[in-house]
C-alpha cells in the first residue's frame, strides 16, 4: 500500500510516518519503480507508536515495543524489555511530579509569607511536613452550592437607602450617595485571617466559605470593572472596621470596604442573613447600583472565587 493509505488506516500523519521510517521503526519494501510499498505490519507498528504516544512514550523510545511485536508475540508488551521501558517513563513522570511539588511549596511559602508580610496578625505556626496555603486562600472541592431562596427578589428597582456606613480608609459611605453611573456593591459573610480558624462547620453552610477568594477576584479584576463602566467597587460586611483595615492592607484591595455591625441595611433593605455559632451574618449577594437605584442583583453567589468575573461578564454585556 502507498504511504498515504497507510498513514489513514494508522490514524497518524504522512509526515509522522516519514519520520518513523528516518528512525529505522519502519522499513517497507520498494517497489521496482522505487516507491514504497507497507504492508499489514507496518500498519500495526505505526498504530502501536500511535498509541505508545498516547501514553507519554516518545516516538524514539518506542523500539523495544514494535521489536516485540516483529519476532511474533501479540502484544507488544509482552518483552521484558518492553516493561522496562514502561517502569523507566514511569520513573521520568515521577521526576517531574516531584519537581513540580517542590515548585508548588516553594509557590505556596512565598504566597503565605506574602500574605503575612502586611497583616497586623502574627502567622501561626505550621507542623514539619503541612502546607503552607491556608484554608482562607483555597476553596474546598466539595462545597455545598447555595440556592435560589428568592430573599433578593424585590430588589431591583429599589432605591439606596439613606445609610452612612464607616470605611477603611477613614470617614463614612453614604449609600444613596455613591455617586452617578453603576457601583459594584458586593456583600459579604466575613473574611477569614492567616493562622485563625474559620467558624466550626462554615464548610458545610451553602455560600459561607470563600469571602477572601472572592475578595482578590474583585482586587485582581479592578481596573477591568472600572474600564467596563463601573464607576467604583465597594466590599461590605457586619465586620468592625478595624479587622476590615487589616484584609484591606494585607490582601492589597484597591478598594474600600464598607462596615455594617448593626445590620441596618438588613433593616432598610430585607438583605438575607443567616446565623453562624452566633453572629448574624450577611449572605453573600452583590448588587449593582446605578444612579442610586439597585439596577441589578446577583444572588446567590457562586463559587465565589469566580464572581468578580461573572460581575465583569454582566457589566460587558450591558453596556450603557
Amino acid at each position: 500500500m502507498r504511504i498515504s493509505e497507510l498513514a489513514r488506516r494508522a490514524g497518524v500523519t504522512v509526515k509522522a510516518v516519514r519520520y518513523y521510517e528516518s528512525l529505522g521503526l519502519l522499513a517497507p519494501d520498494r517497489l521496482a519503480n522505487g516507491y514504497r510499498d507497507y504492508g499489514e505490519g507496518d500498519v500495526r507498528l505505526a498504530r502501536e507508536i500511535r498509541a505508545l504516544g498516547r501514553l507519554g512514550i516518545p516516538v524514539e523510545r518506542t523500539r523495544p515495543f514494535l521489536d516485540c511485536l516483529v519476532v511474533g508475540h501479540q502484544h507488544a508488551d509482552d518483552c521484558p524489555a518492553s516493561l522496562a521501558e514502561y517502569r523507566e517513563a514511569i520513573d521520568e513522570i515521577t521526576r517531574r511530579i516531584d519537581g513540580l511539588t517542590a515548585r508548588r511549596t516553594a509557590l505556596v511559602t512565598h504566597l503565605h509569607e506574602a500574605a503575612h508580610r502586611n497583616s497586623r496578625v502574627p502567622p501561626a505556626g505550621r507542623a514539619e511536613g503541612e502546607d503552607p496555603m491556608t484554608d482562607y486562600l483555597s476553596l474546598p472541592a466539595d462545597l455545598p452550592v447555595p440556592e435560589d431562596d428568592g430573599a433578593t427578589a424585590h430588589l431591583p428597582g429599589t432605591e439606596m437607602p439613606h445609610l452612612e456606613l464607616r470605611a477603611t480608609g477613614g470617614g463614612t459611605v453614604r449609600l444613596d450617595a455613591l455617586g452617578t453611573g453603576r457601583t459594584v456593591l458586593y456583600v459579604y459573610p466575613l473574611t477569614g485571617r492567616p493562622g485563625t480558624d474559620l467558624p466550626e462547620g462554615w464548610n458545610a453552610i451553602p455560600g459561607a466559605r470563600g469571602c477572601t477568594p472572592e475578595a482578590c477576584g474583585f482586587r485582581d479584576h479592578h481596573q477591568e470593572l472600572l474600564a467596563a463602566d463601573a464607576a467604583g467597587v465597594y466590599g461590605l460586611s457586619s465586620q468592625d472596621t478595624a479587622y476590615q483595615e487589616e484584609v484591606v492592607e494585607r490582601l492589597r484591595l484597591p478598594f474600600r470596604m464598607l462596615s455594617d455591625p448593626t445590620h441596618d441595611l438588613t433593616r432598610a433593605l430585607g438583605l438575607p442573613t443567616f446565623d453562624s455559632a452566633g453572629p448574624t451574618l450577611y449572605k453573600r449577594l452583590t448588587l449593582i447600583v446605578r444612579d442610586g437605584v439597585i439596577e441589578h442583583v446577583f444572588y446567590p453567589v457562586f463559587p465565589p472565587d469566580e464572581h468578580a468575573g461573572q460581575v465583569l461578564d454582566w457589566l460587558r454585556a450591558n453596556a450603557r
